[in-house]
């Protein structure tokens, strides 16, 4: 026990004449007005690094001195020094020292190589080393400062105009002042400490935490989704690959054995045309051979003197020998197969037009399949960039819808038109099309002035009776407004929708997603309704008119 406390004595001892500064024995000691002692070379390097601002400070508690101290020896201080130097019974080993390094907080005491700082005093706004942190807790052995570990936001604590701790938050700027601010600049602003306005911004910051947490949870799912729908979607491409493979060598075998069989067919026909023209070519030979003796017999006959001779074999020989065919033959001009090749040449056409359209087909039904899709605009700045322009088409107009403004612009007229006899024009509703399909993403608007049906299309529907009227089928989709009520129909279900409070209609198309959205633009786009399908065919922008005389006009 009494070693114990002699080894805790001689620590304090080696504390109290320790300097702050180099953390060795005092050399040449001296004494500030704020009661702390320094190596007379020590102090004097570090008030040198402060003649430029011409305020010189302590070390440790920051007291400030203005002009210069003269420094005096504090003699009662060299000589305890020089007792306790010859009283030390055995070194002291110092503590392993570690050097601030690139990233590392140095410490504001230490002067030529700075070690690395442990801990920052929010009071005093010093960030000390390991041992001039116990120093400074020597020093403020009844003061109790806020200690915090060292960081490189200690500068962000300080007012960089004033040069005092940032103590107070400024609600109407919305920043960090000090109290000096609060009487200057920001006199008279809406001030809390800067707990208050912690604990305020707290519960925004709980909150954007939970939304925070909220978006990761939903990046997750997405992320697990997006994962998913990628193996499903090498699956079927893989699938799509085998069975493409399969059919095309179906196909092909199928080809194959079409050409053997149009080879059997021609070779077949060679053969038989060939044996019989053999049979025929046969007994000709036989014929001409018969007649040649004859001929011989005849000759031979011609040049005998014997008449008797003559006269009883002439008989027998003038008759002419009869042959088998009656008729002669008749030899066919047409021995070629060129028909057969042109056929054949024609098949070769058609079978690669039919190929390439419906190569075209899959071309398009491939591009459909996407493990994204595009991010849905959500500004009109997002949707303009998918913007189309239309125009109505004379040809579907009904005859009492007068088109102008080079026909973008559209009403009803008290006298029929003379429009021309077409079997695409609307026979019993005012209705009209537009010329320009949609097959992609589209996006356009419409101004009105009064009341007016807005749809959209496909161009297979029928122009004759109460079929034709768009809605009341499976071949349209119709946003209605009529006096400010707004409804949707299609395949003649309606929906109540809320009241228009724009003239001006926004209609967005993604034809692959089989999404048709109608909105309401002004300042922001509001969503009147949106309909999620499966479009089969292309669309067509179309209009309703009523008999109040309205106009609407394609933007």
């Amino acid at each position: 026990m009494r070693l114990r406390r002699m080894a805790e004595s001689s620590q304090s001892n080696l504390d109290l004449f320790t300097c702050p500064v180099c953390l060795d024995l005092l050399r040449d000691p001296v004494t500030l007005h704020c009661g702390h002692n320094y190596c007379t070379g020590c102090i004097k390097d570090c008030w040198d690094q402060e003649d430029q601002k011409g305020v010189y400070s302590c070390p440790q508690c920051r007291h400030t001195f203005t002009p210069r101290p003269v420094l005096n020896k504090n003699n009662v201080f060299v000589e305890l020094v020089e007792q306790f130097r010859k009283s030390r019974i055995r070194p002291v080993v110092p503590a392993p020292v570690v050097c601030a390094g690139a990233g590392d907080v140095e410490c504001d005491v230490c002067t030529g190589r700075k070690l690395k700082a442990v801990k920052s005093c929010l009071e005093c706004l010093v960030s000390y080393c390991e041992t001039h942190y116990n120093v400074h807790n020597d020093v403020n052995p009844g003061r109790k400062h806020k200690m915090v570990d060292a960081t490189g936001q200690l500068q962000e604590r300080i007012c960089t105009q004033h040069e005092k701790p940032l103590e107070v938050f400024c609600r109407t700027d919305q920043t960090c002042v000090c109290l000096l601010c609060v009487m200057d600049e920001h006199k008279g602003h809406d001030t809390v400490s800067a707990s208050a306005g912690r604990k305020e911004k707290q519960t925004h910051l709980g909150e954007t935490q939970t939304k925070c947490q909220q978006r990761i949870q939903e990046r997750e799912k997405e992320l697990q989704e997006l994962r998913k729908a990628v193996e499903t979607f090498k699956s079927s491409a893989q699938t799509a690959v085998e069975d493409s493979e399969r059919i095309f060598t179906d196909m092909i075998r199928s080809i194959e054995r079409r050409r053997s069989e149009v080879t059997e067919l021609i070779r077949g026909q060679e053969k038989a045309e060939v044996s019989r023209a053999e049979e025929h070519l046969k007994r000709l030979e036989q014929e001409i051979a018969e007649l040649k003796r004859r001929n011989a017999e005849l000759e031979q006959l011609s040049h005998t003197e014997d008449h008797i001779h003559f006269l009883k074999t002439f008989q027998s020989v003038s008759s002419t020998p009869e042959t088998k065919d009656v008729f002669s033959t008749c030899v066919s001009q047409s021995l070629s197969f060129e028909a057969v090749k042109k056929s054949v040449s024609s098949l070769k056409g058609q079978l690669e037009d039919f190929c390439k359209e419906e190569l075209m087909k899959i071309s398009a039904a491939v591009a459909k399949v996407q493990v994204m899709l595009p991010a849905e605009p959500t500004t009109r700045e997002d949707f303009l960039q998918y913007s189309c322009h239309f125009t109505l088409d004379p040809n579907t107009a009904h005859k009492q819808l007068c088109l102008s403004e080079g026909n973008r612009r559209v009403q009803e007229c008290a006298q029929v038109q003379p429009y021309p006899d077409h079997p695409e024009r609307f026979d019993m509703w005012p209705q009209v099309l537009c010329r320009e399909g949609v097959s992609g993403r589209c996006y356009w608007e419409v101004e009105r002035s009064g009341n007016f049906d807005i749809a959209v299309s496909y161009k297979s529907i029928s122009r004759r009776g109460d079929e034709s009227w768009f809605g009341c089928n499976d071949q349209a989709w119709l946003l209605r407004t009529f006096n400010s009520s707004c409804s949707f129909r299609h395949n003649n279900e309606e929906t109540e929708l809320p009241l228009l409070a724009s003239s001006r209609i926004g209609v967005y198309v993604d034809h692959e997603a089989g999404t048709l959205a109608f909105y309401n633009v002004s300042d922001t786009m509001t969503l009147l309704h949106r309909v999620q399908t499966t479009f089969s065919h292309t669309l067509y922008p179309g209009f309703y008119m009523y008999s109040e005389s309205p106009s609407v006009k394609l933007l």
